[in-house]
């Protein structure tokens, strides 16, 4: 990967991680604009090549997080980080980084509802859930199941970029 695109990328995950901090959201500006310059750079460095190479990435990442997005499982800021980044890493780089994401994302919303609930109420609440929805086909009686938080799913995929970089690949490379 080029040197620049390794500097816009970092640039452009702290961004997401503040503004999804703070915020609850991901800035168009930042999503967009990283999407224009993955696919400029790729162009300046392989011509029509690397175009299609960027855009299949844009593509792939934005398709990979469209279904959830749809169910609101997570929010369009989320999905257009995916596509900016497979704009410069290209589709091999998307679903790596969106299987590494997803890894994360469920380490992070275990942990969190560990933290919130305590791992016993948790782990009771998902067996009954699970057990009411699956067998059953309804409610379990055991209350809500959502969270009492939000998630900021910007940050499992922050994560999972960042392993995605430092070599951990999950499909090979």
């Amino acid at each position: 990967m080029p040197f620049i695109l390794t500097i816009i990328l970092t640039l452009l995950l702290v961004t997401a991680i503040y503004t999804d901090l703070r915020w609850s959201r991901i800035p168009n500006w930042l999503t967009f604009s990283a999407m224009g310059i993955g696919i400029v750079v790729h162009v300046w460095i392989g011509g029509l090549q690397g175009a299609s190479t960027s855009l299949a990435g844009l593509v792939v990442g934005l398709g990979l997080f469209l279904l959830p997005f749809v169910c609101r499982a997570i929010g369009a800021g989320d999905v257009k980080l995916m596509a900016a980044i497979g704009s410069m890493l290209g589709p091999f780089g998307a679903i790596s980084i969106a299987a590494l994401s997803v890894l994360v994302g469920g380490l992070y919303a275990f942990g969190a509802m560990s933290y919130q609930w305590g791992v016993v109420a948790t782990s009771r609440r998902l067996t009954c859930a699970t057990y009411g929805t699956l067998v059953i086909g309804g409610s379990t009686g055991v209350g809500d199941l959502r969270l009492p938080f939000r998630l900021r799913y910007g940050l499992a995929i922050a994560a999972g970029t960042l392993l995605f970089l430092g070599g951990i690949q999950p499909f090979g490379g």
